[in-house]
């Protein structure tokens, strides 16, 4: 909630707890034809084909409807072919997107705020064809298999597909999927073994491989530029075992006067997984000068900097530079009411995509052993604690301790969650503002510090065994 009198309006808490009407039904069907995933579409069982009857059903009356009934029944069968599968593939997807569309709806809704006009793709050069077949024919075997199914020479079957791929930078987006997929399930193999399949994870995987293997389908709007002021708002951090991404989310108030627009700015780097919590920092920082800014609580001038029809800046150093100092919450409560939301692109619309930043103030924590929630305007809105980072100041505590949260609006389990990423509490009766990304750009936080260093040794250690291997 953005208070009135300071040039925001009240969030309406009460339509996140509406129910929507058909979502349940849209889910159920896509959860059916993940069961049916499971068990492989070879030599569908009774419950299978009711599964896939179920899609079918749920795509009646669109202009799917047709090729996916035909798909439907010639699994049913167990005779279904590639192009089946793509339909399946195209069905489910569909379905997702409708469930993300109806939810960011009711989003716009609650917070007043306007979204983004979808841009025309552009189409990309000419793609191999016979390398997306190949591709093409690797996952429609899987899906034959199913994942109880899945066996390592199965999954062997990617890497000469990645292989030939990765030399084609039109085509990396989509080897990079296959093999980490592969990797994935090459590490559960084999699937008759497994106690607990990641359905719902390995269908939303295989469904978005099939569909980038159409030709065309990974086509893209042209980048614009961004030219103007930018306000950040919070970091949100994503750490894998031999990966980490930061990701900005801002405010970009253009030169040329025109309506502020959400924005997000991003910085992924490899890691190994000795390094952990502050010590991530110390491995993105020198990829991206905004992290700085935002822990300096700095904006930054845009001068020409790429960004996609997405919102997202492909960034660059060079097209910015430090400016005055941005206080986030001065820019949660004052620009950010008004700032214009960015489309999602077709294959990129799913429910667990969403993550719409919002500002919540004059509410009540409410703390149940370790799940927590806020009481706004007289709903319980719940917090997502699990994704609160350890290389950061911010803690559950000071989160239930708080009165204002600048966090990401998601939808996860079937319900709306937000995500802090900044929040202001009462310190030793001294009232401060505690950011999930506080350590971003440096920080002489002593807990900071220590695991600084300890990141540091580690780095250190492992160069210098580096440098004896090369040597020898």
């Amino acid at each position: 909630m953005v208070p009135v009198h300071q040039g925001g309006g009240v969030m309406r808490a009460d339509l996140l707890a509406e129910t929507m009407a058909g979502l349940d039904e849209a889910l159920s069907a896509v959860d059916a034809f993940d069961r049916a995933l499971v068990a492989g579409l070879l030599r569908p069982r009774p419950a299978q084909a009711a599964g896939l009857t179920q899609l079918a059903q749920a795509v009646a009356g669109t202009p799917l409807a047709d090729r996916v009934a035909e798909a439907a029944g010639k699994a049913v069968a167990g005779a279904a072919g590639e192009d089946h599968f793509v339909a399946l593939a195209a069905a489910r997807t569909a379905l997702l997107g409708s469930v993300h569309d109806a939810l960011m709806a009711r989003v716009a809704e609650a917070t007043g705020r306007t979204l983004g006009e979808e841009a025309t793709p552009a189409p990309g050069r000419q793609q191999a064809v016979n390398v997306l077949a190949a591709a093409r024919s690797w996952l429609s075997d899987l899906a034959r298999s199913g994942w109880q199914g899945i066996d390592h020479d199965v999954v062997a079957g990617a890497a000469p597909v990645v292989s030939a791929m990765l030399s084609d930078p039109a085509l990396r987006r989509l080897a990079t999927l296959l093999d980490g997929f592969a990797a994935e399930l090459a590490a559960s193999c084999p699937g008759a073994s497994l106690d607990r399949i990641p359905a719902r994870r390995w269908a939303d995987l295989w469904s978005r491989a099939m569909l980038l293997t159409l030709p065309g389908a990974a086509d893209v709007p042209p980048a614009g530029t961004a030219t103007g002021r930018l306000l950040p708002l919070g970091i949100d951090l994503h750490e894998h075992a031999t990966a980490v991404q930061a990701q900005v989310h801002a405010v970009l108030e253009p030169a040329d006067g025109a309506a502020p627009r959400l924005v997000r700015a991003s910085v992924s780097v490899p890691k190994p997984d000795t390094v952990v919590g502050a010590g991530l920092w110390q491995l993105l920082r020198p990829h991206m000068s905004l992290l700085a800014a935002v822990g300096e609580g700095r904006s930054m001038d845009l001068a020409g900097m790429p960004v996609t029809a997405e919102g997202d800046l492909i960034w660059s150093d060079e097209y910015a530079r430090p400016s005055e100092p941005a206080d986030a919450f001065a820019t949660a409560r004052v620009a950010l009411p008004t700032a214009i939301g960015s489309a999602t692109a077709p294959l990129d619309r799913h429910p667990a995509r969403i993550a719409v930043p919002v500002f919540l103030d004059g509410y009540t924590a409410q703390k149940d052993d370790d799940a927590l929630s806020f009481a706004v305007a007289g709903q319980s809105l719940a917090v997502d604690t699990d994704r609160i980072p350890t290389a950061g100041p911010l803690t559950l505590e000071a989160v239930a301790a708080s009165g204002a949260c600048i966090g990401l609006l998601r939808w996860d389990a079937g319900t709306y969650r937000v995500q802090p990423l900044a929040v202001e509490t009462t310190v030793r009766k001294k009232a401060v503002a505690i950011h999930a990304g506080g350590w971003a750009g440096g920080t002489t936080d002593k807990a900071g510090v220590r695991a600084e260093k300890a990141a540091t040794d580690a780095v250190n250690v492992l160069r210098e065994r580096a440098g004896r291997l090369l040597r020898k």
